[in-house]
């Protein structure tokens, strides 16, 4: 018989690109807006990398009449605040944030399904 190389999936961690494009030097500051999946249809989009100096609940107020949904501000210890949106509002969250000129569009990068 031939040997076959079976891969087990293991758990997926949606922050591990985060992790590894921090750890070089110089690198570039992206903006990473992700979904999560909640249970059964219901979904959760976070934003990740904001500067320091812009006020995340003026942000997050603006999100939240712009899109008609709720939100709140997380602090991670290790990712600093965290803004989280009900439901899939990835390609809405980045338009806004280009338009609002608080990041270019280079700079955003979108994860999930």
């Amino acid at each position: 018989m031939s040997d076959f190389e079976v891969q087990i999936p293991g758990s997926f961690d949606p922050f591990a690109e985060a992790k590894a494009e921090n750890s070089g030097a110089g690198s570039k500051e992206y903006v990473h807006i992700r979904v999560q999946q909640r249970n059964g249809r219901k979904s959760l989009t976070t934003v990740q990398g904001l500067k320091k100096e812009f006020s995340y609940n003026k942000i997050l107020k603006d999100l939240k009449k712009e899109f008609c949904c709720n939100g709140t501000v997380v602090q991670d210890p290790e990712l600093g605040q965290v803004i989280q949106l009900q439901g899939d509002q990835r390609k809405n969250v980045s338009t806004f944030l280009v338009q609002a000129t608080i990041v270019k569009k280079e700079q955003i990068k979108i994860h999930g399904f």
